[in-house]
């Protein structure tokens, strides 16, 4: 699930939904503030760090339970792209790459084993190592499909963009064939 939190932000989720569309649009409106007092975007970073402080925040009152939701957020400012990560508890971490859900293991080795081509790659390269990535993570009897599958691609030079369902396609035709599983 990915939801646009402006034309420079996005972020994929894993966990309660309801609780993520709380974020989302906290981060949203935080985004349109910043916009209209300073007139630019929001940094990547500072907005992270004002949602995990409200993640912990929610840790400490017994009356209240946390967001049960961990994020990916993804971003462009004047320092180039940058990848974060929250948890419920309100850590949050910087990354080149990173998975989160279920079955997301699979995903984060082979993000390890690449991530040293990534900064000189070019878009579709990158979106073909995500994908690759995704590919991991379903079980042997699943494909991915333009259906089941979404692609963000957010730059310095480009704002967010939905990869449409026949450019999309282009990229899944590439995947590697998976071996099935041993009985």
């Amino acid at each position: 699930k990915i939801f646009k939190i402006d034309d420079h932000m996005c972020i994929g989720i894993s966990g309660l939904t309801a609780d993520a569309r709380v974020l989302a649009e906290y981060m949203r409106n935080e985004c349109l503030n910043h916009r209209y007092i300073y007139d630019a975007p929001m940094k990547t970073g500072r907005l992270v760090s004002q949602v995990a402080d409200m993640s912990q925040q929610k840790t400490q009152n017994s009356s209240k339970r946390p967001y049960g939701v961990g994020m990916l957020v993804a971003g462009v400012d004047e320092k180039g792209p940058q990848l974060f990560e929250t948890c419920p508890s309100g850590n949050y971490f910087e990354y080149y790459a990173m998975a989160i859900g279920g079955r997301s293991t699979s995903a984060k080795t082979y993000l390890e084993k690449h991530f040293e081509t990534f900064p000189v790659a070019d878009a579709d390269a990158l979106v073909q190592h995500a994908l690759e990535a995704m590919n991991k993570t379903t079980a042997s009897d699943q494909t991915l499909t333009v259906k089941n599958t979404a692609v963000i691609v957010i730059g310095k030079d480009s704002k967010f963009r939905e990869l449409p369902p026949d450019e999309l396609q282009k990229f899944i035709d590439k995947l590697e064939k998976k071996e099935a599983e041993p009985d």
